[in-house]
């Protein structure tokens, strides 16, 4: 680390405004390196990004800014103190929370087989309580004081000096927003997209075949909740036994019906349409995104408040009734041994 600001934002909607620094922040080796594990550890490199625009890449503020901080470090304190007006004016939701605003200067950064500088842009919104424990005269006293966690970064940004045209490659934490808050750190403040590589491809094809199956698929099919979970656990299951996909390959491994097929490929059109992603008929599967994101492929029928009951395949194994004399929907399992 080569250069840090320090600014602070607060919550438009309630005028808490921007105080700035007019310095930039002298650290020593022991507080510089407790600020790089506080700064850095929450990152994982395969999930990366573009900083973007609708219209022009040069309109997006955070390119612009990091641009020239790129081209002249000199310039970080002035141009940070440009990223903390415009965080602010992008942090107007009421239960986005005020917090530090750090603009640092990285060198040597790894980023693949690539080392290249990078900026990061973090924000400290979450306070803690600390207890502090200290002698007086041959005795012991406590004592308490607020403090940030230097293990749970709020809102982390690194931007790499490397694919300038395409908006940077960039890695995004946001560890705090959950609501319709969390737009504004990468959505409103940061604009990226994703970037076009193995982990957003196989995360995209993840997305859209649980969208397709939970949306269209009961939609123009009568379709049980078994036949659903069979369809996730199967495409699961093929992105983990192939290491290229092959979409025409998965399509009859996996949705083996014409009419499937056909409603698939509608739904695909329309999800890449509305979600702006691009979802090739090939490319390399990337074994985190599926690591990641596969807990979201959740193979589970739930039934009323009783029962939640996990598929993990063999759907003849599972037959679905009704119950006259009860009233009642029932599953039946066979199995030969149980554990």
């Amino acid at each position: 680390m080569h250069g840090l600001a320090l600014h602070k934002v607060g919550n438009k909607s309630a005028g808490e405004g921007v105080v700035l620094s007019n310095r930039l922040i002298e650290t020593h080796e022991v507080m510089k390196n407790l600020l790089l594990q506080y700064f850095l550890s929450p990152f994982r490199a395969e999930e990366l990004y573009h900083l973007s625009h609708p219209a022009n890449l040069e309109l997006n503020e955070v390119f612009h800014y990091a641009a020239a901080i790129f081209d002249d470090p000199a310039e970080l304190l002035t141009q940070s103190a440009n990223l903390a007006g415009h965080l602010y004016q992008h942090s107007a939701h009421p239960k986005i929370r005020s917090g530090e605003f750090y603009v640092a200067c990285l060198r040597n950064c790894r980023l693949g087989d690539e080392t290249t500088d990078a900026i990061g842009l973090f924000k400290s919104e979450s306070k803690e309580t600390y207890l502090k424990i200290y002698p007086v005269s041959g005795n012991f006293e406590i004592g308490h004081d607020d403090g940030i966690n230097i293990n749970k970064l709020d809102k982390g940004c690194l931007i790499f000096n490397t694919g300038r045209q395409e908006g940077f490659v960039v890695a995004i934490v946001d560890t705090l927003s959950k609501g319709t808050e969390a737009q504004y750190w990468r959505d409103d403040f940061l604009q990226v997209r994703p970037r076009s590589d193995s982990y957003h491809k196989t995360k995209a094809v993840m997305d859209l075949c649980k969208r397709f199956v939970g949306e269209k698929l009961p939609e123009d099919f009568e379709v049980s909740r078994a036949d659903q979970v069979d369809i996730l656990n199967r495409s699961m299951k093929f992105l983990r036994e192939n290491e290229d996909f092959e979409m025409e390959e998965f399509a009859g491994q996996v949705l083996n019906s014409p009419a499937i097929i056909s409603s698939f490929d509608e739904f695909k059109n329309r999800f890449s349409e509305e979600n702006e992603v691009e979802i090739p008929d090939s490319f390399q599967v990337s074994g985190n995104a599926l690591k990641k994101q596969g807990r979201f492929m959740k193979s589970v029928i739930k039934l009323d408040k009783n029962f939640h009951i996990y598929i993990h395949g063999e759907k003849q194994m599972v037959e679905r009734g009704f119950d006259q004399e009860k009233g009642m929907n029932y599953y039946k399992f066979y199995f030969k041994e149980e554990s």
